[in-house]
Order: C-alpha cells, then sequence, then structure tokens
C-alpha cells in the first residue's frame, strides 16, 4: 500500500499544532534555556517527519512526544559543542544577564538538577501520574516517587530560605 505524502504532510501539521505547547514546555524544562528548547522542539518534530511513527491513539501520541523531548533533550546535553570550556581568565569581563519575568518559583526550579525539574514538570505542569512517569522516563515507580518527593524538599528549601533565595 503507497502511503499519501500529502495526507502524512496534514497529519504532520495537526501533530504540531496539538503538541507544540507540550513539547516546548517539556523541553524547555530540560534545557532551561530558549535556545536550547528550540533545538530540541525542531528535533523532535523532524524525527516525526522522518520517522513517520505510527501512532494509534491519542495516548500513544502524546507519549511519544514526551518520550522523543526527553530524549533529544538528554542527547542535547550530550553534545560535544555544548561541553566546550573556555577559562575564566579568557571569558573577559562577564556582566549579570538582564532579569527575566518569573516567578521565584521558577528560579526555584532552575536551581534543581535535570532529573528533578522533569519529574516535577511531567506531574505538576502536563497532569501525569507517576506510573505514566515511570514509563515515560523508562524508572520506576518508586523512583519517580523517590524523585518527586527529593524535589518538592528542595524547592521547600529554597523558597524558605530568607531574602529572595533562588534568584
Amino acid at each position: 500500500m503507497k502511503e499519501d505524502p500529502q495526507g502524512f504532510n496534514r497529519r504532520a501539521e495537526e501533530l504540531l499544532d496539538k503538541y507544540a505547547a507540550l513539547v516546548y514546555r517539556l523541553a524547555f524544562a530540560r534545557t532551561r534555556s530558549r535556545e536550547g528548547a528550540e533545538d530540541v522542539f525542531q528535533e523532535v518534530f523532524l524525527r516525526l517527519v522522518s520517522k513517520r511513527p505510527r501512532l494509534d491513539s491519542e495516548e500513544h501520541e502524546k507519549a511519544w512526544f514526551c518520550r522523543v523531548t526527553i530524549n533529544c533533550a538528554n542527547s542535547y546535553w550530550r553534545n560535544p559543542f555544548r561541553r566546550r570550556t573556555q577559562p575564566l581568565e579568557e571569558m573577559g569581563e562577564l556582566t549579570a544577564p538582564p532579569p527575566e519575568a518569573g516567578s521565584a518559583l521558577d528560579a526555584c526550579l532552575d536551581r534543581l538538577s535535570p532529573d528533578l525539574r522533569v519529574v516535577i514538570h511531567l506531574y505538576y505542569y502536563e497532569g501525569y501520574s507517576t506510573p505514566e512517569i515511570a514509563g515515560l522516563l523508562k524508572k520506576s515507580e518508586s523512583a519517580v516517587r523517590m524523585r518527586l518527593m527529593r524535589a518538592r524538599r528542595q524547592l521547600r528549601d529554597y523558597l524558605e530560605e530568607g531574602g529572595n533565595p533562588c534568584v
């Protein structure tokens, strides 16, 4: 049976419209930079077009996009280009980045490790249950619950610190 390229292109556009926000938010939660999130976002949708996965249900679609986004974000950090370092003496004078609009909670989330941050994001922002997160991350449910507990504890500690703790 011959595949209809126009039909797939329309379906890919529909999926892009449907899952763009989810993919971008999850990519941003993993990379914590706009540029990184955009790179991951593009990679996810390039994989959709190149691999043409068979997505049987809405649940399967969402799980596919979450899993591929997490994998692409992990690959983003493994890229040797991002690991290049330069001695501080050669960097010249550093200036503080301009403050971005965001809450103290956002600043505290930035302080979490990517492993804890992604669990928080999937649980609170995307509404996944711990068994669903375990399936997406290929971890045990107890590992997911432990990460949620650690992340909550760290966030509470950060928020209870005096002044403006996370900035």
